[in-house]
């Protein structure tokens, strides 16, 4: 009976000291907490209880592998998603093999298993520039010291097939990677700002774009009248009958705690869905994300979460819930970037669109039948 006692106790600790607090007076002198969303409409994050900027997370073998963005693209691993992470090495040994600026701190890696082997595509560049590319490396394991760096699968702004188009209107990083059910096909998803979020077929070897002079290239997400066009971080899934296309929206970062943007202008986690892997793809008003288009699913929320963003999504079998994983600034932490924290939520699926619900369940989905609308 005291065990239970003392195990309830336990648990009650937890969920209190997991629950993101908002900033105190003091915290937040001199910052323009006018410009945090107070809004109940999203829930509260699961924590990850893991500082990550751009995180991704597979699945393998019992636990979760988190990448994130940082010197070599650091890996850690875990059994549950809110930790504790145990680092298990990096997936470069070395400065990236691709002669561009930032080469020891790629950003936005994005790993899959594919065919029993492992690929991380990696970008590098850096803040306002084109001058960017993707690169990719392989591994027989998810964890560090096996890797081999590939170079450059996509270059733009300068580099090799660099004046091909799409590569000649858009901007290489944040890479994401998705399979056509039909055919069976990989493809590679990337863009940032410029001409916004384009896909392309990859080999089947997943080291090179299929055609790479001649590029089956499709845009899948544009802002086409605004001055800056911020939409990034793209992501896809699939759940029958739907394609799901996630990106990050408005700014990311860099913030001025004396003068945020405008309340909404800074990051949150959009979405559209298509029965086509190329789209095209509308939002739930039916907006297409070519045209500016894309649903909220999260956004900065109850004064503490803000600007969530770098999206990823765990996709749930047989009665496993989806999981929309990202990273946010908490106000009582800080707004630099190495402040970003790992967050996560279930989803449910509400007439085939996803909405991101409240409450900590096992991430195995034991309890994720216990929904709430």
């Amino acid at each position: 009976m005291w065990q239970n006692a003392i195990s309830i106790l336990c648990f009650l600790l937890y969920a209190v000291s997991a629950i993101p607090t908002a900033p105190t007076p003091s915290a937040s002198a001199g910052i323009d907490t006018h410009s945090f969303s107070k809004t109940t409409e999203y829930p509260l994050p699961n924590l990850g209880n893991v500082a990550a900027h751009d995180p991704n997370i597979i699945q393998y073998d019992g636990y979760f592998y988190l990448f994130k963005g940082g010197v070599h693209i650091p890996i850690h691993k875990s059994r549950t998603l809110d930790g504790p992470w145990e680092e298990v090495g990096t997936v470069l040994d070395e400065a990236s093999v691709i002669d561009k600026q930032n080469r020891t701190r790629p950003w936005a890696p994005t790993t899959v298993e594919w065919e029993n082997r492992f690929y991380c595509f990696y970008a590098i560049s850096e803040s306002g520039s084109r001058d960017s590319a993707i690169g990719v490396a392989s591994s027989d394991s998810p964890e560090g010291g096996n890797w081999t760096d590939h170079g450059a699968v996509v270059n733009t702004g300068k580099g090799d097939l660099s004046d091909v188009y799409p590569y000649t209107v858009s901007n290489a990083i944040d890479g994401a990677f998705i399979k056509d059910q039909k055919t069976g096909e990989p493809r590679l998803l990337y863009g940032s700002y410029w001409h916004g979020i384009f896909s392309v077929p990859l080999a089947e070897h997943l080291l090179s774009i299929k055609t790479p002079k001649k590029p089956d290239a499709t845009n899948l997400a544009y802002v086409p009248t605004a001055k800056t066009k911020p939409i990034e971080g793209s992501f896809m899934t699939y759940k029958a009958p739907y394609y799901y296309l996630w990106f990050s929206h408005g700014k990311c970062c860099q913030f001025n705690v004396h003068n945020f943007p405008p309340m909404g202008d800074e990051y949150s986690i959009r979405v559209g869905r298509s029965k086509n892997v190329t789209g095209p793809f509308v939002d739930k008003d039916g907006r297409e994300t070519l045209q500016g288009g894309g649903t909220i699913v999260y956004g900065s929320n109850h004064g503490v979460v803000y600007a969530p963003g770098g999206v990823g999504v765990l996709s749930g079998t047989g009665s496993e819930a989806d999981v929309l994983y990202f990273h946010y600034l908490n106000t009582s932490i800080g707004f630099a970037q190495g402040d970003a924290r790992l967050g996560w939520n279930y989803l449910h699926y509400v007439d085939g669109w996803p909405k991101a619900i409240e409450g900590y369940v096992h991430a195995n989905g034991s309890d994720a039948q216990n929904f709430r609308n």
